[in-house]
């Protein structure tokens, strides 16, 4: 039975708690509440008969039960709790606040932060809101009665009723005066939220269910694997507290198995996590929304790069949230329901995560697959009532979310909303960061190099002045010498990702031998980099300079994307170096099927391709017989196998043998889908990062280009992807220049482009600049005999900028709104218009190229430059917030037949011709044949083959439901999942080295596995069911065949091999 009572002094309904005798429980209720309650006595009204109610109030699992206040008051009462060290808010106190209004509160807690708080936080602010109301009649603003008293209908409704409130793995706080915190099945099911006038009792703390208690006491990603291995369940119905307390102390891989053991296999069984330990590895936690507001954590996922973002708050206060939909567009309905998990933030166990940064798609948009999606999305953290967070400083405590993006640069300084979230997400490119001491930093922003006139004139175009040196500035040698060489997307490629001070010092040098060293080592010649400053954020290329000061960075304004407000100073921005790439060593370089269609066009015969294409193939062919390059392709295709085929051919297995030519034959397929699509490696050939010429010398039309043995000279061509216009391929002089060498010293491998003329060349490659753009360079004789240039490509605008407010013009709730709508449109309505421009383009190109009517080229030409057009504008659309179209009397019915479109015409021009070769070269891998190889054709027990025949049965079972779904990545994880089961089976653990059962057990379970599948995949004639022997028993059966070669195993890192063999 439930009575409710009425205080008829407060009007206050209480939902009450039978206790059966209050006198002689309340010693023992005292001792088990973990907040503080009102006396005792408040209640002894109420008795009934030997009864006694206590009041409660405890949360549903909604976030409708948690009293949410606007950034600006959430950042103030964060403030004076730090200032002040004080407790935070109690959840009636935050209540009260919410009705008198952000205005009313903002006034009350400036107050309350220049007075010292002599009794509570709690206690002064219901003082001062009482007094703040008494004083002037009432609050000026207060919450709609409806709003108030939601919680209150939401405790009315039955479990059954329209809960259709948000659903996550993390339950929701409780907010109340006391909880019976034995009970850790339990789940609260009512809630009663007192209002204002009720509020005598001051100064009690928000409380939480035991389990989300415990939770907030455990390491963070500890926290979210629970949370991500309970899929869709809530916390309370499928653990305990004192189960989550009994693991916090356990290894991180002891506490996965434990958990994935209880939790993770019955609930998440396509979503476990692996290679959770590892150095230079970075944690990546991620949240999948729905659009009726559930949503499910997956993770934590290990990344080697890290952001900006990464570093200065840390992995575990980064959330990357995806947001999903099925069906129609979310954005039909208005996106109410990802909007208002936009506006509450959310909840990680007892962490608030708040939308902050996006980023869109890009070059990547190009990409048609619309179930997937390229748009990033972050939330980060704010707030957190996690008991492993109480007392460590947070750089964005008491801070609202403009204030903290400050704390990266001063984006609100920026023109236009099409700018702010283009230029705010560079702090999510993946960087390597180098250690600067930025006290000692020379940093001057410089002018810009710009175009001239013959009369030396500066060129100007729609009134803005045209400059060479778009994206390219300087650093000092000395500084340049921090940076290691081979960086690439934030990484030293086959090495280990690092965070970089002097080279030296990782290698354990004293300073002073650092120091000699120096004038030995070489730093690298340009450097793509991020560079967050005091507010100003700047990206591009530094090309070292032995001639400027030691410890300086210049930069050009073409440089800087974000400038400074220099009336803000009361945010500290953190300052940081960041590495993208530097310019390494060129490695093979291959065509493209935009660039074979230009030097098509150019003049290029067919059998100049066709030639490449066949020494190709024939190339990869010897991968069945030659172990190095075997090899070499199973190395560079390891990621479809988890380099299994490589193993086997490093532990001696012939190349003959069944399963290995099977897997073989899949990564030689994956390797000739490049050459499907013109993909063609070409001799002489590199891909070089390109900078302007410091010195000046280079004339208009002269390149200098430094490589492996210094500066080349002679004739090159120069292309930059993905360039589509007839003029984007240039053959340039590349020649030697002197003066370069007072600069770059003896630092290689870029492209050089000259200071001089009336237009940038790179900006007539498609639009280039010097941000990290590469170049295709050739020196292939062939190619520059037969190769005819066109008239480089001039800008033809055709579609108009759209208004936009600058970002200063908005309040902040008005700013996140427009942000969050913008990330909306971005996600769910992303433009196909690079895309689709490019693929009616070359559509029309193949017609151009192949059909000869003088009548209608001179209109198919005039509507390829129009496509070129839309395309380069699409291409910066993100920037300059345009919205492309490509009209209705552009775009084809068919394309030719290797784009692979239903509506299709068979095409005759060389990328056909291309398509057509490989297509009947490629080998048909179902057709091989199935042997044994005699060293494990044994005999074993038939107690050991009746219980893997069995097994495998099972198995086979098992994988038919796995692969019912119809969903790839599920079906993949799944299938994981499957093997991983009967790898336990077999040796007692995850993998052979942690077996948990005897060796020669092992042994001849891994003979008797190998036999009766290839037994199985002989009789139905299928290589294919070889699979499972080797994924399951493949540790033990390499391991068995290098014993039997009586050698020992060398340990090597792939990474090593990939650098022997590339």
């Amino acid at each position: 039975m439930k009575i409710y009572f009425f205080d008829s002094f407060h009007s206050q309904m209480f939902l009450l708690k039978k206790i059966e005798n209050p006198i002689r429980k309340f010693e023992t209720f005292e001792a088990t509440r973990t907040v503080k309650s009102p006396p005792l006595n408040i209640f002894f009204p109420f008795c009934i008969s030997s009864y006694v109610y206590f009041g409660l109030t405890m949360a549903n699992n909604s976030h409708e039960d948690v009293v949410l206040l606007p950034q600006a008051v959430e950042a103030l009462i964060s403030r004076i709790c730090n200032e002040q060290e004080q407790p935070r808010l109690g959840y009636l106190t935050r209540q009260a606040l919410a009705e008198v209004g952000e205005e009313a509160s903002l006034r009350i807690l400036e107050k309350i932060q220049r007075t010292e708080i002599r009794t509570t936080f709690d206690r002064f602010v219901m003082y001062m809101i009482r007094n703040d109301s008494n004083g002037n009649g009432s609050p000026q603003k207060r919450a709609n009665s409806a709003q108030l008293n939601r919680t209150c209908r939401l405790m009315m409704n039955s479990q059954g009723g329209d809960n259709v409130n948000v659903t996550t793995a993390s339950v929701t706080p409780i907010q109340s005066s006391s909880v019976n915190a034995n009970r850790e099945g339990f789940s609260p099911q009512s809630v009663a939220t007192p209002l204002l006038s009720s509020l005598t009792n001051v100064g009690r703390e928000e409380v939480f269910s035991p389990q989300l208690a415990a939770l907030g006491e455990l390491e963070f990603r500890k926290a979210f694997l629970i949370l991500s291995y309970i899929g869709h369940n809530k916390l309370e119905q499928v653990i305990t507290a004192d189960h989550i307390r009994s693991l916090k102390n356990l290894g991180m891989d002891e506490f996965e198995q434990e958990i994935w053991d209880s939790l993770g296999q019955c609930y998440a069984r396509a979503d476990r996590v692996k290679l959770l330990e590892g150095e230079g590895k970075t944690n990546e936690y991620h949240c999948h929304v729905q659009e009726n507001r559930t949503y499910r954590f997956k993770g934590p996922y290990f990344e080697r790069t890290r952001s900006h973002l990464q570093r200065v708050l840390g992995n575990d206060n980064v959330l990357s949230v995806k947001f999903e939909t099925e069906g129609k567009s979310p954005l039909d309905g208005g996106c109410v329901g990802f909007k208002k998990v936009a506006k509450e933030g959310i909840l990680v166990g007892l962490r608030r995560y708040r939308f902050f940064v996006f980023k869109g798609g890009g070059k990547e948009a190009k990409k048609k697959d619309r179930s997937t999606s390229p748009v990033k999305c972050y939330f980060v953290r704010f707030e957190s009532n996690a008991a492993i967070d109480d007392g460590k400083e947070y750089v964005l405590s008491g801070k609202t979310v403009q204030e903290a993006r400050s704390v990266f640069m001063h984006v609100h300084t920026l023109p236009s909303m099409a700018k702010y979230m283009d230029r705010f997400s560079l702090i999510l490119s993946k960087t390597m960061k180098l250690e600067v001491d930025f006290s000692n930093l020379k940093f001057n922003v410089i002018k810009d190099i710009p175009c001239t006139d013959k009369d030396k004139k500066p060129v100007y175009k729609d009134g803005k002045l045209c400059i060479h040196s778009d994206g390219t500035g300087y650093i000092s040698e000395d500084l340049a010498l921090k940076c290691p060489k081979d960086v690439f997307k934030g990484r030293i490629m086959n090495g280990a990702n690092v965070e970089i001070g002097p080279i030296g010092a990782l290698m354990g040098e004293s300073p002073d031998t650092m120091q000699a060293d120096s004038y030995r080592r070489v730093p690298p010649l340009l450097i793509q980099i991020r560079f967050f400053y005091e507010g100003y954020a700047v990206k591009g290329t530094l090309l070292v300079n032995k001639k400027l000061l030691p410890r300086t960075i210049q930069v050009p304004h073409s440089m800087v994307k974000v400038e400074p407000d220099l009336n803000l100073a009361n945010i500290c921005t953190r300052n940081s170096l960041e590495v993208v790439t530097t310019s390494n060593q060129p490695k093979r370089a291959s065509l493209s099927k935009y660039l074979v269609m230009l030097l098509s066009y150019g003049g290029v015969p067919d059998n100049f391709f066709m030639y490449i294409l066949k020494n190709a193939l024939e190339e990869s062919q010897g991968a069945f017989s030659n172990k190095r390059t075997a090899l070499r392709v199973a190395l560079n295709r390891g990621g479809l196998d988890e380099l299994l085929a490589a193993k086997m051919i490093l532990s001696g297995i012939p190349l003959d043998e069944s399963y290995l030519q099977y897997r073989m034959s899949i990564m030689l397929n994956e390797d000739r889908k490049g050459l499907l699509s013109g993909k063609l490696p070409i001799t002489d050939s590199y891909h070089l990062m390109g900078t302007v010429d410091p010195s000046g010398v280079l004339e208009s039309d002269e390149v200098s280009i430094i490589l492996d043995n210094g500066q080349i000279s002679g004739k090159v061509l120069v292309y930059r992807h993905p360039g589509i216009h007839f003029g984007d391929v240039h053959i340039l002089t590349a020649r030697y220049v002197k003066e370069l060498d007072e600069y770059v010293g003896h630092a290689k491998y870029a492209i050089f482009f000259p200071s001089n003329g009336p237009r940038s060349l790179a900006d007539e490659m498609a639009g280039g600049d010097f941000d990290g753009d590469m170049f295709f360079v050739s020196k292939n004789p062939q190619l520059l005999d037969y190769f005819k240039v066109s008239e480089p490509w001039t800008e033809n605008c055709t579609t108009p900028e759209g208004p936009s407010r600058r970002p200063s013009e908005f309040s902040d709730e008005e700013l996140e709104s427009e942000l969050f709508e913008s990330f909306l449109k971005t996600r769910f309505q992303p433009s196909y218009a690079m895309s689709v421009a490019a693929d009616n383009w070359s559509a029309i190109m193949d017609r151009f190229l192949t059909v000869e009517d003088s009548k209608s080229s001179e209109k198919t030409k005039e509507n390829l430059k129009k496509l070129i057009d839309l395309y380069y504008e699409a291409l910066d659309a993100s920037k300059t917030g345009k919205k492309v179209k490509v009209p209705e009397e552009l775009r084809v019915a068919l394309f030719p037949h290797y784009m692979e479109r239903e509506n299709s015409f068979k095409s005759t021009s060389i990328l056909g011709k291309i398509y057509d070769h490989v297509k009947a070269y490629q080998e048909e891998v179902s057709r091989k044949e199935v042997r044994k190889l005699p060293f494990f054709n044994v005999e074993v027990s038939e107690e050991c083959r009746s219980k893997w025949t069995a097994l495998y049965e099972q198995y086979r079972k098992d994988m038919t439901n796995v692969l019912s779904s119809g969903n790839k990545e599920k079906n993949d994880a799944a299938a994981d999942a499957l093997y991983d089961k009967y790898k336990k089976e077999l040796y007692g653990g995850a993998e052979l080295v942690v077996r948990q059962r005897p060796m020669n057990q092992i042994s001849e379970e891994a003979f008797a596995i190998y036999n009766i599948c290839y037994d199985y995949a002989i009789k139905i004639n299928d290589v294919g069911k070889c699979g499972f022997a080797w994924k399951v028993a493949g540790s033990a059966l390499l391991n068995l065949h290098v014993l039997g070669l009586d050698e020992k195993t060398l340990s090597c890192a792939p990474s090593v091999l990939k650098e022997l063999f590339s």
